[in-house]
């Protein structure tokens, strides 16, 4: 999977067809979920999806302006996977949990993808699972360091004054 992941990338020629590697790579290795990429706005404190495993609930181009909060701190501030498991713990951070249980999901991992030490985006998988095993999320962050050149060009694309 990792071999046809790396060539796929090497001949994407847009941000969007790397993404559609990478979620394809992301659905073969760990299962059924939900996949957004998102660029972060420091600057307005928004996050903006640049794509979504499911377009219907999670629309391309949807836009969220981030509150202080400690997930926020955690991720966007300081650079640091988190780890989210159970109901509660979704709860806890996303003020879209009804949509997030419509989809059966109850665990999340949320990577930054960091461009010279400060993050730039997000790489979120969702799925229904209990716990998440130190392999699934070593790999998430494989995979969120294998898309940061796409979502880094996206991203300016979409803000070249950026």
């Amino acid at each position: 999977m990792l071999a046809s992941l790396c060539g796929a990338l090497a001949r994407a020629t847009r941000p969007a067809s790397a993404f559609e590697a990478i979620g394809n790579a992301t659905a073969a290795l760990l299962g059924p979920g939900l996949l957004t990429i998102n660029a972060y706005r420091r600057a307005s404190s928004e996050v903006v999806r640049l794509w979504s495993s499911d377009k219907a609930a999670y629309p391309v181009g949807g836009s969220k302006r981030k509150a202080d909060t400690p997930w926020t701190r955690w991720v966007l501030h300081q650079g640091e996977v988190f780890v989210g498991e159970g109901d509660a713990a979704l709860e806890a951070v996303f003020d879209d949990i009804a949509v997030i249980r419509g989809l059966g999901l109850s665990a999340v991992v949320n990577v930054p993808v960091c461009e010279d030490g400060r993050c730039v985006g997000t790489f979120n998988f969702l799925a229904a699972r209990g716990v998440w095993t130190e392999g699934e999320v070593a790999t998430l962050r494989l995979l969120a360091q294998m898309v940061a050149p796409a979502l880094i060009a996206a991203s300016r694309e979409a803000q070249p004054e950026a």
